[in-house]
């Protein structure tokens, strides 16, 4: 990760790293839920593209180090409730990224899904 992201989040930005993301996608799908893994792959790989705007790219680091943290508002361990301010952030960063979620990205996503957690699982995810 660039070190000028680092700047704009520090609080959260400093927990973003690509090895703590996939950790924290592969160890997350029965508690949080398929349809957060699917938001923040999207927003990973649209962190990817060479034409995302150096802004959007922070919101997504700051967004998905919140996700990979594990000082959250609501603890991921609470039953139901514990990946809600979580999904908040993932939420908020892929609206502000909206705009460059294609139908490419949601299909790397669905891909990667399928790849890590067996063929067939995002099916139904749009």
């Amino acid at each position: 990760m660039p070190e000028n992201f680092k700047e704009v989040d520090p609080k959260y930005a400093k927990d973003y790293s690509e090895d703590s993301f996939w950790e924290k996608i592969k160890g997350v799908l029965k508690s949080a839920g398929l349809e957060i893994i699917y938001k923040a792959l999207q927003l990973y790989y649209v962190m990817q593209l060479p034409d995302c705007p150096i802004h959007i790219k922070a919101a997504i680091v700051a967004a998905l180090g919140y996700f990979i943290s594990p000082l959250d508002i609501i603890p991921d361990v609470i039953p139901v409730v514990g990946f809600s301010d979580d999904l908040l952030a993932v939420g908020w960063a892929l609206m502000t990224a909206q705009s460059y979620v294609t139908e490419e990205i949601k299909q790397m996503a669905r891909d990667t899904i399928d790849r890590i957690f067996g063929r067939g699982t995002s099916d139904g995810l749009d």
